[in-house]
């Protein structure tokens, strides 16, 4: 395993920068909050990512433990989401969560909404 990236059996990777975004996210929330990474119907692809802050994790999310941060994904988004990558990236455009989703067949220009 690359010492880069936390990967779970779901082939699901968060990349150290995304973590660090992460605890700094939640540092300004109450104590325990996690990253609620989902899927969802829309978006101008069909699909769009939801990211969410959350307090409890449920009994079906897959949780991925990265460098202190916690990033939940609920069983219904694990098909769309196996084996993408979760970075935090600071660019031109600005900063934003970006997913490299080996699933999606296409993406829109912002990279929240895609198509399989």
């Amino acid at each position: 395993m690359s010492t880069d990236l936390a990967v779970n059996p779901r082939g699901i990777e968060v990349t150290a920068n995304a973590a660090r975004r992460i605890l700094s996210v939640m540092a300004q929330e109450p104590p325990g909050s996690m990253l609620r990474v989902s899927v969802s119907g829309g978006g101008c692809s069909g699909f769009q990512y939801v990211f969410d802050v959350e307090r409890e994790k449920a009994p079906d999310d897959l949780v991925i433990e990265r460098d202190g941060a916690t990033v939940l994904i609920d069983e219904t988004s694990l098909d769309l989401l196996a084996g993408c990558t979760i970075d935090f990236v600071d660019d031109l455009v600005g900063q934003s969560f970006r997913i490299t989703n080996p699933n999606a067949t296409s993406s829109c220009g912002c990279g929240t909404s895609f198509a399989i």
